[in-house]
């Protein structure tokens, strides 16, 4: 028997190690109460309830495709296209709803052409072999070309009674809660359920996590792959049509660029690009902290063509963070 006794951890590397191994969500989540004290304490604009309701607004069409943007991460891959599909469910819809199609009709064509996106997406990636990058750069040009076409680079605006009900969904609120933030919750619920509590959540996981694994292990990896494509297109549809509901109007460049923020937020929320990490609580507070930069940015009366800095900033942090995190937990 080896009497040489083992050295204890040194307090300072073990006080280390216990803040580094805290759950990825409670670091960014501090993060974001940081922020919200700041700018409470500091701008006395920020805590108008007008403000608040701008900012749950404006984060809600971000993370609503933020969710989608999660479960193809996960898989290992990526959809560049969700900027696209948002605008051009947005001007399909509105074509439709000018030309006299019902709202629910409308709306559900619309969501159709935005899936039939998504399955384009999955099935090149799947039956063609296509590195992710490459279909959806493809369909990212193909569907806002589309929207081009059909609004001939015009915008299209509906006002009047007839289009009540349909511009309610994203104007509108019940008890004074905008109905975007809900359609966020609502969203953020099911996105929680589905993949933290069921079977087909934990194949997300275990695809991007060693696909290959998976694929001895029986799971139908390229089925599942075009469902988180189509799921991705239709949550990017869902916050376009929400959005152009919100607004009245549409024009063919709406949406350019989201794809981005998109990805902006997932990664801070947590998720890892390489696939088989990230959690949907985690994309939500990531949502939150985009808007809330952005919102504390310009009440500051800071330039906007400097938060594509602070968001840049922002992301290395959040990921040179997660690298420490992990490295001292398999230290």
């Amino acid at each position: 028997m080896n009497s040489e006794a083992v050295a204890p951890p040194q307090p300072e590397k073990a006080s280390r190690r216990r803040v580094f191994r805290l759950p990825r969500e409670i670091g960014i989540l501090g993060a974001l109460v940081l922020m919200l004290l700041v700018l409470a304490i500091f701008i006395p604009q920020f805590r108008n309830l007008q403000n608040i309701a701008n900012i749950t607004t404006n984060f809600s069409f971000v993370g609503i495709v933020a969710m989608g943007m999660t479960c193809v991460i996960l898989t290992g891959g990526i959809d560049l296209s969700v900027g696209s599909v948002f605008g051009m469910t947005a001007v399909v819809v509105a074509y439709l709803l000018t030309h006299g199609v019902p709202g629910p009709l409308a709306i559900l064509l619309s969501l159709l052409a935005a899936c039939g996106i998504g399955l384009l997406n999955g099935l090149c990636i799947t039956l063609l072999k296509m590195s992710p990058f490459v279909p959806t750069l493809a369909t990212l040009a193909i569907a806002r070309s589309f929207a081009l076409i059909v609004t001939h680079g015009r915008p299209i605006s509906i006002f009047g009674d007839e289009y009540r009900s349909f511009l309610w969904i994203g104007g509108g609120d019940v008890f004074g809660v905008p109905n975007p933030f809900i359609i966020f919750c609502v969203a953020g619920l099911f996105f929680w359920i589905l993949l933290s509590r069921t079977v087909w959540g934990r194949y997300v996981y275990a695809v991007g996590g060693n696909e290959r694994t998976a694929r001895l292990t029986g799971l139908r990896v390229d089925r599942l792959k075009i469902i988180v494509y189509i799921l991705s297109a239709l949550m990017a549809g869902i916050a376009g049509l929400t959005q152009f509901s919100y607004l009245g109007s549409v024009t063919a460049d709406m949406g350019t660029g989201n794809e981005l923020a998109v990805i902006a937020a997932t990664v801070i929320g947590g998720a890892n690009l390489a696939g088989g990490e990230g959690t949907i609580l985690g994309t939500v507070i990531g949502a939150i902290i985009l808007e809330v930069l952005r919102n504390g940015l310009l009440l500051f009366g800071i330039d906007p063509y400097w938060q594509g800095v602070f968001v840049g900033a922002v992301i290395i942090l959040a990921v040179s963070i997660d690298y420490f995190r992990k490295l001292l937990h398999h230290d």
